[in-house]
C-alpha cells in the first residue's frame, strides 16, 4: 500500500460523530481541503480529515501517477478510513466525488456527500458540454492534461475553478498547486460506463451542486442526484472549487447541517 499524505485536524474537546474525511478532484490534493474546511469543521467539534490520493500532494507515487487507475484512488480512500475512530462520512469533490461513490459501494460509511461531482455514468457528455459553453477552457484543460500545469493560460483555470467574484490574487495563490492528473484515471472515467457504480440505497448521500459551475452544470448535477435517488442542493453564486469560494463558509455550514440532521439523526 502507498503512503498518503493525510492532514488531519482535530477539536480541542470530545468530537462529534462520525469523523469526516475529504477527498479532493483532479490535480488537486489534500491542501484544498485545509485552506479553509478542515480547520473550520474542527473548530465546530468535527474530527476532519482529509488524504492525497497517491501521486497528489505529498503522498507517495507522483513519478508514476500515469500508471494509476480510479480503482487504486478507491483503494486509497478505503486504506484512510482504516486510521479513523469510526467509520467515517466521505465527502467527495470532482473527481473525488466519483471516488467516493465507487469507494461507498465497496465498505459500509456514515453517509456521503458529492460537492460539484463526476456524475456515475462518467465525465462524456459534461467534457461535450464544456466544449460547447467554453471552448477556450475545454481547450486549456485539454493541455493540462497532456502538458502539465506550466503549459496553460491561468485566467482559464480560474474560470474553470471559480465564480467571477473570486479575486485573481487570491485565485492564483491556489492555482500554484494545482499539478497534473493521471491520463489512465481520465480514461477509465471519460466515456460514458453503461453500468455505474452506485452506493447501496440506504446509505444516505447528498448531492450538491454550484450554480456557476462550467465544469458540471445543473443538468449534471440533477442526473447524479436522480441516479442516486435523492434531491440536489444547489449553492447559489459558486464556481466548481466551492470550498475555496469567497462565500465557502456558507457551504460548510450546509454540509454540516445534512450530517447533523442525518448521519447523526440516523446514528442516534
Amino acid at each position: 500500500m502507498p503512503t498518503l499524505e493525510i492532514i488531519s485536524r482535530r477539536p480541542t474537546g470530545t468530537p462529534k460523530a462520525p469523523p469526516l474525511l475529504f477527498v479532493h478532484g483532479a490535480f488537486s490534493g489534500a491542501w484544498i481541503w485545509d485552506a479553509k474546511f478542515l480547520p473550520w469543521f474542527a473548530a465546530r467539534g468535527w474530527e476532519a480529515h482529509a488524504v492525497s490520493l497517491r501521486g497528489h500532494g505529498n503522498s507517495e507515487g507522483r513519478d508514476r501517477l500515469h500508471e494509476f487507475g480510479i480503482a487504486d484512488y478507491v483503494d486509497d480512500v478505503l486504506q484512510a478510513t482504516d486510521g479513523l475512530s469510526s467509520p467515517p462520512v466521505l465527502i467527495g469533490h470532482s473527481m473525488g466525488g466519483m471516488v467516493v461513490q465507487r469507494a461507498l459501494a465497496k465498505r459500509r460509511f456514515a453517509g456521503g456527500v458529492l460537492m460539484a461531482s463526476a456524475p456515475p455514468y462518467g465525465l462524456w457528455s459534461s467534457t461535450m458540454g464544456l466544449a460547447w459553453r467554453s471552448p477556450y477552457v475545454f481547450q486549456q484543460m485539454a493541455m493540462l492534461t497532456t502538458f502539465g500545469e506550466k503549459a496553460i493560460d491561468p485566467d482559464a483555470i480560474r474560470r474553470a475553478m471559480f465564480s467571477d467574484k473570486m479575486p485573481r490574487d487570491e485565485a492564483a495563490k491556489y492555482e500554484a498547486y494545482l499539478q497534473e492528473e493521471s491520463r489512465r484515471v481520465l480514461l477509465d472515467i471519460g466515456g460514458w460506463i453503461p453500468f455505474p457504480v452506485l452506493p447501496p440505497r440506504e446509505t444516505p448521500v447528498m448531492v450538491m451542486g454550484a450554480e456557476e459551475d462550467l465544469l458540471f452544470p445543473r443538468a449534471e448535477v440533477i442526473a447524479t442526484a436522480m441516479a442516486l435517488c435523492t434531491q440536489p442542493v444547489f449553492m447559489p453564486g459558486m464556481g466548481h472549487a466551492m470550498m475555496l469560494e469567497q462565500d465557502w463558509q456558507s457551504v460548510a455550514e450546509r454540509v454540516e447541517q445534512w450530517v447533523s440532521a442525518t448521519v447523526m439523526a440516523e446514528a442516534g
